[in-house]
């Protein structure tokens, strides 16, 4: 997971260390509306975690805002990957839709790149 702070988001967010704290606060920032969400989330990981004695599921929820952030601090990306994201659920086909899973793809190794984790990791 990420360890520093390494890529500015154009001269303002960069991207946090993989702590619930650093990642709240980076979404304060760059993705207001997702801190409840985040919020959320982090109390069903929390109470998982206790309910199984294990600590994969805080890992698993911290992989994931990682890779939110990762993305969140760049606009025009995230905007691109929501564009495909919603281009992919009507698409009907097989090629166009072999090329937008591509994209994603690519989208998502870029930002656990930035993240510092791997997006098809499991706990």
């Amino acid at each position: 997971m990420s360890t520093a702070a390494e890529h500015p988001h154009d001269g303002g967010v960069p991207q946090p260390a993989a702590t619930v704290e650093e990642m709240r606060a980076a979404l304060t920032r760059i993705a207001p509306d997702a801190v409840a969400t985040f919020d959320a989330e982090r109390a069903a990981a929390v109470a998982l975690a206790r309910q199984e004695f294990s600590s994969a599921p805080m890992r698993r929820f911290l992989r994931q805002w990682a890779l939110t952030v990762a993305i969140e601090r760049h606009p025009d990306l995230a905007a691109r990957l929501r564009h495909l994201e919603a281009r992919a659920a009507h698409v009907t086909d097989r090629e166009e839709g072999r090329m937008i899973a591509a994209e994603i793809g690519r989208i998502l190794d870029k930002a656990a790149a930035e993240a510092g984790v791997s997006h098809g990791e499991e706990s």
